[in-house]
């Protein structure tokens, strides 16, 4: 039996994020290429799950699939791309390579999003991206791109969507909006702090090493003790085991190392993707005010501009060849006006898909917790069993004391 189409059915997205996070998990990896002595540009390997395909890509040909993917989609959500260079004086504190592996981070996140998206996934331009092994996969986007032109072109709900579109549609996008807004702020508080808290795990791992190396260089000194030190005969045995104790410290340091990497990995980066999405829907709300809303009001003024021009011509009275000239540009801007109120509609149309899309997203949140809470056990785990096996150590230290007690 054939049902007919509910009119909520076409605008409500009935998805799920692990349906969503299952359309395709994507690799990019660098693959640096040396010319003489410096590094003159950087490839990627892209290698798509879906698709069970490597290629390879430079930033240049990432800059052409996201212009032509927002063309294609500037109703859409389409998330930004990192800087292609370093800005000048303004990240001075981050060295080149770690610029370079930042921005290969953010292209994997970008490209993810993409490859996800219930719209973007089974388009002919994502599909070229991450499987055209030719040559030139800049001109094969760009003509993917003119055989089909934008989504208004070819959906076929596009000129019927203010027919699918609630009544109070305005104010539940201003509502959603807000919500949204607030929920991108609290992300952004939340990965703040887990950078920091991945940083602190990382100079952790630096002040142990460091610690580990002061105990054996003082262990190392073979200096002689003057034989009036009531210390003298105890202290060659405590040099030895100092210099023993900078092995565990090593791998304390190594631990931290290991818990800061995986705060960074699982915590930050899962944090950057939602960030991410929320930015290109905060890009897309103001494209929607500046682009399509801007356009419609220019075009109405245009073409009251013209009726007033009409009007007077029709008083005063003129060549009828520029009375006919007049009457054919208003048909035109008629024509134009009509089809900018429709993308207008469309617009909306997808925002509210959009903004259905972040909802979906959000249980992302169990996710973080999940990754955040497990790197937390895992961490302090590995570290207390090496203080564990540490302390038996320290009793050669205090003789039989265990370094427990002090007298201090």
């Amino acid at each position: 039996q054939v049902w007919p189409p509910a009119q909520e059915d076409v605008l409500t997205l009935s998805e799920t994020l692990d349906r969503l996070l299952a359309r395709d998990t994507v690799q990019v990896e660098l693959i640096p290429e040396k010319k003489g002595l410096f590094l003159k540009h950087v490839e990627y390997q892209v290698t798509s799950q879906h698709y069970k395909i490597s290629v390879y890509r430079r930033y240049s040909d990432f800059d052409v699939f996201h212009e032509v993917l927002l063309q294609r989609y500037a109703y859409r959500m389409v998330p930004a791309l990192p800087p292609k260079r370093m800005l000048k004086g303004v990240l001075t504190s981050v060295s080149e390579r770690e610029f370079i592996e930042g921005r290969r981070r953010a292209l994997a996140r970008f490209i993810n999003l993409v490859a996800r998206h219930p719209f973007f996934s089974q388009d002919e331009l994502v599909k070229t991206f991450l499987t055209f092994s030719g040559s030139d996969v800049q001109t094969k986007l760009r003509d993917t791109y003119k055989k089909t032109g934008d989504e208004f072109m070819t959906n076929r709900t596009a000129t019927l969507a203010k027919e699918y579109l609630p009544t109070d549609i305005q104010a539940q996008f201003s509502s959603s909006r807000e919500l949204i807004r607030n929920i991108h702020n609290s992300f952004h508080k939340l990965r703040d702090r887990a950078e920091k808290m991945a940083e602190r795990s990382k100079e952790n791992a630096t002040d142990l090493l460091m610690f580990g190396r002061e105990l054996s260089s003082l262990g190392s000194d073979a200096s002689s003790i003057p034989s009036f030190a009531s210390s003298q005969s105890t202290w060659g045995a405590m040099r030895q085991s100092l210099k023993s104790l900078s092995v565990e410290f090593a791998v304390l340091s190594d631990k931290a190392a290991q818990q800061g990497r995986r705060e960074e990995d699982d915590v930050v980066e899962k944090l950057n993707v939602f960030l991410d999405l929320l930015q290109s829907y905060r890009d897309l709300c103001e494209r929607h005010e500046k682009g399509v809303l801007h356009e419609h009001q220019r075009a109405l003024h245009k073409y009251g501009v013209m009726k007033r021009q009409m009007m007077s011509a029709t008083v005063q009275p003129k060549e009828q060849a520029s009375v006919e000239q007049l009457e054919s540009r208003i048909v035109q801007q008629e024509n134009a006006i009509q089809t900018m109120e429709l993308r207008n509609y469309f617009s909306l149309f997808c925002l509210h898909q959009e903004t259905q899309l972040i909802f979906t997203y959000l249980p992302i949140t169990s996710h973080i917790l999940g990754a955040f809470v497990n790197s937390q056990v895992q961490g302090h785990r590995e570290m207390g069993e090496v203080w564990n096996e540490l302390q038996p150590k320290l009793g050669c230290l205090f003789s039989g004391n265990n370094g427990m007690k002090s007298a201090f």
